[in-house]
Parts: C-alpha cells; sequence; structure tokens
C-alpha cells in the first residue's frame, strides 16, 4: 500500500513548557543531587521550566579545584537553551562561588548572558536568611578544613554569626552525594540544637535536604534551609515567581526580602 503524505498541516503554537518562567542551572559534572531536588520543587510550578547544562570540575573539593572552574562557566551557559531568553542563571557550586565571589561568577555568565539575573547557593543562601530573619546560624558542610575557613570567613564578612560550624570532612564529592538523609537530618539537629543558633544552613549542592526540610523544621523548631533548597528558592523569586509551596518549609513561604 502506498503511504499518502500530508504536509502543511495546520498547526498553533502556545509559549512552551516555560511560559511564566525560564531557569537555566550550571551543573558540576561531578554532582549527583542538584538536579533531583530542584525537579522536586520545580515539578510544583506548571509554566515553569528548569533547563541545565554541565561544567567540568575535579572531584576533589579544595580550593585550589574550586578556583579552576573560572575558566569553564561562560561556556556551560552558552549552552542553555541558546535560541530562548532565560529568566534566571543559576551556577550551582556554593564553595566556588566563595572562593571565586559572586561578583565573577556572575561576570562571567554575562559573557553568555548579558543582563540575566544571576544567583548563586550562596547568594541564595544569603537572601533566604535574611527573608528567615535569621543573623545567628549553624553550618553544615562536607568539606576539608581548607574550604570550611572560607566558608565561615565569606559568611561573617557579610554580617552572619557563626556560633557553630560541623562538617562531614569528606573531599571528594562523589562520596559527598551519598551520605544518606538520615546522617544529614542527625547534623543539622545536633548543630541547631544549641541555643545560640536561629537557623541552619547545609552547604554544598551534593547533600540532600530539600525532602526532609519541613520535617526537620518541626523537629528542631527553627528554619533549616540548604544550598539547593535556597538558591531554588532564589532563582524562583528573582524570576517573578512569588507561589507559596506548602511541604517544602518556611522558606517557600516569604517573598523575597526588600
Amino acid at each position: 500500500m502506498a503511504t499518502e503524505y500530508r504536509g502543511g498541516l495546520v498547526f498553533r503554537m502556545d509559549e512552551g513548557i516555560g511560559a511564566r518562567a525560564r531557569i537555566g542551572l550550571v551543573v558540576l559534572a561531578t554532582d549527583q543531587t542538584i538536579e533531583h531536588e530542584w525537579r522536586c520543587v520545580f515539578g510544583r510550578l506548571p509554566g515553569v521550566a528548569l533547563y541545565e547544562s554541565r561544567m567540568w570540575n575535579e572531584v576533589r573539593i579544595t580550593p585550589e579545584t574550586l578556583a579552576a572552574m573560572e575558566g569553564d562557566i561562560a561556556a556551560a551557559t552558552r549552552l542553555i537553551m541558546p535560541v530562548l531568553p532565560l529568566s534566571v542563571v543559576a551556577f550551582g557550586c556554593t564553595s566556588a562561588a566563595m572562593v571565586l565571589g559572586e561578583e565573577r561568577i556572575a561576570a562571567r555568565i554575562h559573557e553568555a548572558r548579558p543582563g540575566v539575573p544571576v544567583t548563586t547557593p550562596i547568594g541564595g543562601a544569603l537572601a533566604a536568611l535574611r527573608a528567615l530573619a535569621a543573623r545567628r546560624i549553624a553550618v553544615l558542610t562536607p568539606y576539608g578544613r581548607a574550604v570550611n575557613d572560607i566558608v565561615r570567613r565569606y559568611l561573617e564578612a557579610r554580617g552572619l554569626e557563626v556560633p557553630v560550624f560541623g562538617s562531614f570532612e569528606e573531599e571528594d564529592d562523589s562520596k559527598v552525594a551519598r551520605i544518606d538523609p538520615a546522617s544529614i537530618e542527625a547534623a543539622v539537629l545536633e548543630l541547631g540544637a544549641d541555643p545560640r543558633v536561629e537557623a541552619v544552613f547545609v552547604s554544598c549542592t551534593s547533600l540532600r535536604l530539600v525532602e526532609a526540610a519541613e520535617r526537620i523544621e518541626r523537629r528542631l523548631g527553627k528554619p533549616v534551609t540548604s544550598s539547593n533548597h535556597a538558591m531554588a528558592w532564589h532563582a524562583l523569586r528573582l524570576a517573578g515567581i512569588e507561589d507559596r509551596l506548602e511541604g517544602l518549609g518556611r522558606l517557600f513561604t516569604r517573598p523575597l526580602p526588600v
């Protein structure tokens, strides 16, 4: 039987899956966690699209390997949906954003996407802690001592007090991503129980917190956020998405701080 071909069929166009916002995300080559956690958030928001690319990084987390990432940021950004405008671009490495500085991260992203709003895990965390009215915080990381010192100084230089700082002290990012949620929850509860602490920040996009954040907050009685949790909220708010999302902890009921 001959095939009847019908070309030129009538179609209409809509705004696509990113009708409300298109958010770009640069993911580290070794990261096993951020995409899963962000989809737990973005899957609740029809019309908000997430587009990603990956960039090379060394598996060991040291000040030197973090600084070496700078040269690949622009190229990775260029790969994110080049045919459409983006509402926000997020850079997915907390410690590199502190080693390089948020301004340098934004400059590299703007080489590929001039003028687009930029967020990083630490930029998101700082905005989140302001939204939660928390100034004295406990910090949990997986990093070695040299990176932890950078993290503490970075936070204190921006007006935060860090009376308690805990770390798993694991420099291999492939192992960090496999630290189980129960271990993370136990550490958050231990650090956050200190009466000097108003909130807990879990630093590293490889650590899993998003799905447990609300439960941990109920147990602790204090706000909890993480690199992925805070940056997802910040990206949405920068993109003009003001929806209150229940089940993700206090932060996702808050607007951007003025």
